[in-house]
């Protein structure tokens, strides 16, 4: 009895550390393969891997851009284009179709056989019948968590970012004073001709 309960326990302790690997979805509002990105991930990934963690980051948010930039700098990336997929510790840039099966192979990468048996009978049965599959599975609907920067963080880069901006409008006048400086000075040389 001892022995079994013993043998239980290290089974799911070593279940527990066999799991598909989580998803960090770095993306801008903007970016066209972002949401594609994000679609597969909220309409397919989701449901085939049902104890998949998905943690979206917007890249637009000032508060979310220390964190995007330690992505980039871990994953070796030299642009800042997005998507950027960290799937447990591999890196994705950018968003196509065909690198679905590549996405799935890594969130596979630390799962045990039977969980991948059971992703895999999650994709037929999402394939036969969407709808109802997912209406078995509503839990699943919000599994995509979006990443929001602490209150003091944001404070301080709002800060920041009005610092930034000030200086950014002081460049902006600057540069159309001169450009209208520069106009002024050709039309008014143009009469004298």
């Amino acid at each position: 009895m001892k022995k079994s309960l013993l043998l239980s326990l290290f089974g799911v302790v070593f279940m527990g550390t066999a799991m598909a690997a989580d998803i960090t979805l770095y993306y801008s509002p903007h970016c066209p393969h972002c949401h594609h990105a994000r679609e597969f991930i909220a309409e397919t990934l989701v449901y085939e891997y049902p104890e998949l963690k998905v943690t979206a980051v917007n890249v637009t948010d000032q508060a979310n851009r220390p964190d995007f930039q330690a992505a980039l700098s871990k994953c070796g990336f030299n642009s800042g284009g997005v998507p950027v997929l960290v799937i447990g510790d591999k890196c994705e840039q950018g968003y196509a179709d065909f690198m679905q099966d590549d996405l799935r192979a890594l969130v596979e990468a630390d799962m045990t056989d039977a969980q991948k048996e059971a992703a895999t009978a999650n994709k037929k049965a999402l394939s036969e019948d969407a709808t109802k599959f997912k209406s078995e599975h509503a839990d699943r609907a919000n599994a995509i968590t979006e990443y929001i920067a602490t209150p003091s963080d944001k404070t301080a880069d709002a800060a920041v970012q009005k610092k930034n901006n000030n200086g950014g409008i002081v460049w902006f006048w600057g540069v159309l004073i001169a450009l209208v400086a520069g106009l002024g000075f050709v039309l008014v040389r143009k009469d004298k001709k």
